[in-house]
């Protein structure tokens, strides 16, 4: 036997009926008895149920052992009856039903020998062409069940190439899964897993996949240093390709700091912070890291009134705690530079102003905030710079370096992404209201997103009114956790894409799939994944809930991606036509 008779037989047994639909519904799920051993299929495997003009398509939640008399469940019949005998008796009195979880309905007509079928043809051409449908019925009872094939996958997730990006493939037939990035960088997205489950490798892939679609530009916000430049593998040892390596010119590292190096490489640009860019928001955002006080909103607003949001800042640095003069009486008062004589003038709470200058020392400090047009230091325009190359098509990582404290973080990332908020909204009015150049789509892609989309820090922070509003704008996010659970409610809910590998908390996985069709189906199956391995894709970018082995980030996938990949074999070419 040759190779390919090998192969396209392989592929043909894919495609034979492995059951018949018993019962179900579309709230409880559908019910397929088995007719193969049961251990060849596994939870979220991907089937077609065929019914009449029908197809139906639906995802593997359980499998569950039954008996039609429970004595030859409980008690062994191969010690009592011979071989023969036990073998039949199983097959007529114990079985395995599939639960299956139905997604989707296609109608595929009459069959092409019915002599109906070539007015149906003709009726169904062109925009009339049948597509995919969200289930509204049930295929009848004994509807025949079978695995899906490469045609069935690819009728539903689109064949790879242009905006089908594929993320990974069935685990039983190994067929490739799309997603598509058109619709991905359209509504707000998230990416998920236990720590140590491959979370990173799979947010390197998605980001490799829109920079070289190239259809909306990205931000990432590197807390750990992780996907700039070249770096090593901690668990592994092994080298992983940073994406600066990949496309060199369409992506840029940005430094924190002016002096700062990143995997002892320097970066592109360094990002330095004008005193004049800091508002009132963004230190309210560290309340919990300053711990800040209720009054602290009042001073601010105060400090803004007395001072200008431009302003503000450098006043209040600039002020001294404590400073007394004596007055023409011989009593001792604020001298003019102390908070108190500032606060005294005001109407604001002097301890609570001096309380609050004293805890603002750790931003005071901060060496990448810097005076503008001072004689010592002048800040370059470095925010307006990564705006500009974000305009321009360019993709932005921002790595942290050595400032990995979480002040940093909330600080930095609040801040720029409010700069950049604003400039979107800015432009997308201005093309609506009097023409131009329409807004480049663009992405953040926020790591531990949890510190910036918790419920206490959420209403604070730009990323939620990212998350809510932004897309109008061509703005959407794509966060990145391994505890979904602590993001806010109202942002999960926004979220178009999930791409979930294995979680283990019981409220993780319920904050991954709130809000979904057949969550409750899908609970033990998040559960359930193999860790770097396995991942779920679920929501806006794909049609239907689907469970995929990822795709490695190495050689072959740099290879298949900047299209260098070794060219198929004939097998190959037929085993991707489906036959």
């Amino acid at each position: 036997m040759t190779t390919s008779t090998s192969n396209l037989q392989a592929e043909n047994a894919l495609n034979r009926p492995i059951g018949y639909v018993v019962g179900g519904g579309l709230k409880a799920n559908l019910f397929v008895r088995l007719t193969i051993p049961a251990d060849q299929v596994q939870e979220g495997g991907f089937v077609v149920l065929e019914s009449g003009n029908w197809q139906f398509y639906g995802l593997v939640t359980d499998l569950q052992l039954g008996a039609s008399d429970p004595r030859y469940a409980e008690l062994p019949s191969q010690p009592r009856l011979s071989a023969n005998v036990a073998r039949l008796l199983a097959e007529q009195t114990l079985y395995t039903n599939l639960e299956v979880l139905p997604a989707l309905m296609l109608e595929r007509g009459p069959a092409p020998d019915a002599p109906e079928y070539n007015t149906w043809a003709l009726a169904h051409q062109g925009e009339n062409t049948p597509r995919p449908l969200p289930i509204k019925t049930v295929p009848a009872h004994q509807a025949v069940a079978r695995l899906a094939s490469a045609g069935d996958v690819a009728e539903i997730f689109g064949t790879p190439g242009g905006a089908n990006f594929v993320v990974g493939r069935t685990r039983e037939q190994d067929h490739p899964v799309c997603i598509d990035l058109d619709k991905f960088v359209q509504r707000s997205s998230g990416i998920f897993g236990a720590t140590g489950t491959g979370k990173s490798f799979l947010t390197r892939i998605l980001l490799a996949g829109l920079i070289q679609h190239d259809q909306a530009s990205l931000l990432v916000l590197d807390m750990h240093n992780e996907y700039g430049f070249d770096d090593t593998a901690s668990d592994t040892g092994m080298p992983v390709v940073g994406l600066k390596s990949k496309f060199a010119s369409k992506v840029r590292v940005v430094g924190l700091g002016r002096a700062s190096t990143i995997r002892n490489k320097t970066p592109d640009l360094h990002l330095e912070i004008n005193e004049s860019d800091i508002r009132p928001e963004d230190i309210e955002m560290l309340t919990r890291e300053l711990n800040l006080r209720e009054t602290t909103a009042a001073t601010l607003d105060a400090l803004v009134h007395s001072f200008g949001h431009e302003g503000w800042f450098k006043a209040f640095k600039d002020m001294k705690i404590g400073t007394v003069i004596e007055n023409a009486e011989g009593k001792k008062v604020p001298a003019l530079d102390s908070v108190a004589y500032w606060a005294n003038e005001a109407g604001a709470n002097p301890m609570a102003a001096e309380g609050l200058r004293n805890k603002l020392n750790r931003v005071f400090n901060l060496p990448y905030i810097v005076a503008r047009g001072g004689s010592e230091q002048t800040a370059p325009n470095s925010l307006k710079h990564i705006i500009d190359a974000l305009k321009a098509g360019q993709h932005v990582i921002l790595s942290f370096g050595d400032y990995e404290s979480d002040l940093d973080y909330l600080l930095v990332s609040n801040l720029l992404t409010r700069k950049i908020r604003e400039a979107w909204e800015e432009q997308t009015n201005q093309f609506r209201s009097h023409g131009g150049s329409e807004p480049r789509p663009l992405v953040i892609a926020v790591e531990e997103a949890h510190k910036l989309l918790n419920r206490e820090m959420a209403a604070q922070t730009s990323f939620s009114t990212i998350a809510r509003e932004m897309r109008k704008y061509y703005v959407t996010l794509l966060i990145i956790d391994q505890r979904p659970s602590q993001i806010y409610d109202e942002v999960m809910s926004q979220l178009g894409t999930r791409v979930s590998g294995w979680l283990g908390d019981e409220n993780d996985i319920a904050a991954v799939l709130s809000g979904l069709a057949g969550r409750d189906a899908l609970r033990g199956m998040l559960a359930r994944l193999q860790p770097k391995e396995e991942v779920l894709l679920l929501g806006w970018g794909v049609p239907m809930p689907i469970l995929v082995r990822s795709r490695r980030y190495d050689q072959k996938f740099w290879q298949e991606l900047q299209g260098r990949a070794a060219p198929r074999s004939a097998e190959e070419n037929i085993k991707a036509l489906g036959f």
